[in-house]
C-alpha cells in the first residue's frame, strides 16, 4: 500500500466487486467484449420477442464495436426489432445548444446511423419512431416518457474516467449535491467535464479542441431505473476508475458508483482492465 494512492487502487482481478452487489466477469480482450455486449443486447431483443412485449433499452457509443455485430446477429437470425424501443445515452451539442450535425465526426446520431441501422435489414429494424436521442430542447420530456412506462428493462452503458455514466458528470468543485438529488437527475444539458473532453480527444485521434464543450444526456434516474444494468469496459485506463467504482466511496464524485445501489447490475471488463493499475513514471 502507499498513502500517496487510494487503497481501492490494490483491489486484485480475483477480488474486484467482492462485497458488492455487481457481478464481474473478466473476458479477453476489446473483440470478446464486443461479442459479449452484442450477444446480451440479442438477447433482451430474442426474449422480448418470445414473451410477445414491448423491450426498452438505453445503450451507449462508447463502447462502439458492438454495434455492427449486433446488426450481423440480427440480420442472420431473421430478428424483427419493430417491438423494441431503443434510447441512447446522449449526444455532444453545438455551442449554440442543439444537437451537432449527423455529418460531424463525432455524432453520436450519425454513428448508429452508420454502424447500426443501415446495417440492418429494412423490415427487421427498429421503427425510425423507435430510434430515440434526448432531445435538448425538452430533455426532461424523455425521462417523464421513461418514468411514465415504469423505467426501461435495460441499460447498457460504460463507465468515464471520472466515473461518469452516460454524461452524468461529477459535480464541479463548489457545487454541493447530496447522493439522493444526485441519483434523482433528469435528463438534461449540461457542459462537459474538462476530464470527460480530455480522454474523449485521445481516444477520437485528436486534440481537446475536436470535442465539443457540450452534450444532452439522459439522467442518473433513467439508469437506476432500468430492471437491468449491463455494463462494459475496455480501455487500459478504465482499470482505476473500475476499482473506484467497485471499491471506492459512494457518491456523487464518482457517478457510476450509484451501479452498487442497484439490484441487477453485472460489469463486464477485458483481461486488461481486470489488472491492478501499475502507477510509475514512463
Amino acid at each position: 500500500m502507499s498513502p500517496f494512492v487510494p487503497n481501492y487502487a490494490f483491489v486484485k482481478p480475483e477480488e474486484l466487486g467482492q462485497g458488492t452487489s455487481v457481478q464481474v466477469e473478466v473476458v479477453a480482450d476489446r473483440e470478446a467484449l464486443a461479442q459479449h455486449m452484442a450477444q446480451a443486447m440479442f438477447d433482451e431483443i430474442l426474449q422480448a420477442s418470445r414473451e410477445g412485449r414491448e423491450l426498452w433499452m438505453i445503450v451507449p457509443v462508447g463502447p462502439v464495436d458492438q454495434f455492427p455485430v449486433l446488426a450481423q446477429l440480427i440480420n442472420q437470425h431473421r430478428l424483427r426489432c419493430h417491438h423494441v424501443t431503443i434510447i441512447n445515452m446522449d449526444e455532444y451539442l453545438t455551442d449554440q445548444g442543439h444537437w451537432v450535425p449527423e455529418d460531424h465526426p463525432l455524432s453520436f446520431r450519425g454513428f448508429m446511423r452508420r454502424r447500426f441501422y443501415d446495417l440492418l435489414a429494412t423490415e427487421l429494424a427498429p421503427r425510425p419512431e423507435n430510434r430515440i436521442f434526448p432531445d435538448p430542447r425538452q430533455p426532461e420530456a424523455l425521462s417523464q416518457r421513461i418514468a411514465e412506462r415504469g423505467g426501461v428493462d435495460v441499460c447498457f452503458g460504460g463507465i468515464g474516467i471520472n466515473g461518469h455514466v452516460a454524461f452524468n458528470e461529477p459535480p464541479e468543485p463548489g457545487q454541493e449535491i447530496s447522493a439522493e438529488e444526485f441519483a434523482r437527475l433528469p435528463a438534461r444539458c449540461l457542459p462537459l467535464a474538462r476530464e470527460t473532453r480530455t480522454i474523449n480527444s485521445v481516444t477520437v485521434g485528436g486534440g481537446l479542441e475536436v470535442v465539443p464543450a457540450q452534450a444532452v444526456t439522459v439522467g442518473m434516474c433513467d439508469i437506476l431505473s432500468a430492471r437491468r444494468l449491463r455494463f462494459y469496459c475496455n480501455r487500459p485506463w478504465q482499470r482505476m476508475v473500475v476499482r473506484r467504482v467497485l471499491h471506492g466511496p459512494l457518491g456523487p464524485q464518482c457517478p457510476a458508483s450509484f451501479l452498487r445501489t442497484h439490484s441487477d447490475v453485472r460489469l463486464v471488463i477485458t483481461q486488461e482492465v481486470s489488472q491492478v493499475p501499475q502507477i510509475a513514471l514512463r
